[in-house]
């Protein structure tokens, strides 16, 4: 499970003044999420509203987290930038912005033959491999915002893409097992190789097809 990744620019460093941070998770705020009324934008929803998933339906939201990308007064470290992918890459019908490490669901046939399952969830900076992928730097007072679930979900962003969001449980649920099934992640390693098979196989970089331009997920 990643939630959101907070990191402090000067480490264990203690001084009066507050330490820059940077976020490296979650959809940043003007992501329009597929809901139970209809498209709305990520930083709109709250604790209660109901958002379409994956595997279990409409679930409501548990609560939700808000950071900025960057809290620095000075430049942002371009490790904190989000990745911009381009039209076509990934299907979506229009360029996105991602979280280097929001986790992301693609379906891909070199998935299935891979590990017998179409669908793989990856860290966003895999897609760093692919061709009309790159690094931007976040717009001024750029906000991050991730929305937490009674357990793991994936839900649907705009232009095909599909993002894991966090569960509000504790790893005494999970093991317990009261807070349900877990979703497993590739490792970078991994990710990158399925990325770069998928951009061998012209997946990545086909132009998305405006025969189905309502299919709401990710097709390679």
């Amino acid at each position: 499970m990643l939630g959101w990744f907070g990191i402090s620019e000067r480490g264990a460093a203690r001084t009066l003044e507050a330490e820059p941070v940077g976020v490296q998770s979650g959809l940043l705020s003007g992501t329009r999420v597929a809901t139970g009324h209809g498209w709305r934008p990520v930083q709109a929803l709250c604790a209660g509203d109901r958002v379409v998933t994956f595997d279990a339906g409409v679930q409501p939201i548990c609560g939700v987290s808000r950071h900025p990308v960057w809290t620095g007064e000075s430049a942002c470290p371009s490790r904190f930038w989000p990745l911009e992918v381009g039209r076509g890459v990934l299907g979506n019908r229009a360029p996105l912005r991602v979280m280097p490490h929001q986790v992301l669901m693609v379906e891909s046939d070199m998935a299935e033959t891979l590990w017998g399952d179409p669908f793989a969830l990856l860290p966003g900076v895999a897609l760093e491999a692919a061709p009309g992928v790159a690094r931007v730097m976040p717009d001024p007072g750029a906000e991050v915002v991730m929305l937490h679930f009674e357990s793991e979900q994936v839900i649907f962003a705009e232009n095909g893409l599909m993002a894991l969001c966090p569960a509000s449980c504790n790893l005494l649920d999970y093991a317990q097992e009261r807070a349900g099934p877990r979703y497993d992640v590739l490792p970078l390693t991994e990710a990158r190789g399925l990325v770069l098979a998928m951009a061998r196989m012209n997946g990545l970089t086909a132009a998305p097809r405006d025969a189905a331009p309502s299919d709401p997920w990710v097709r390679a």
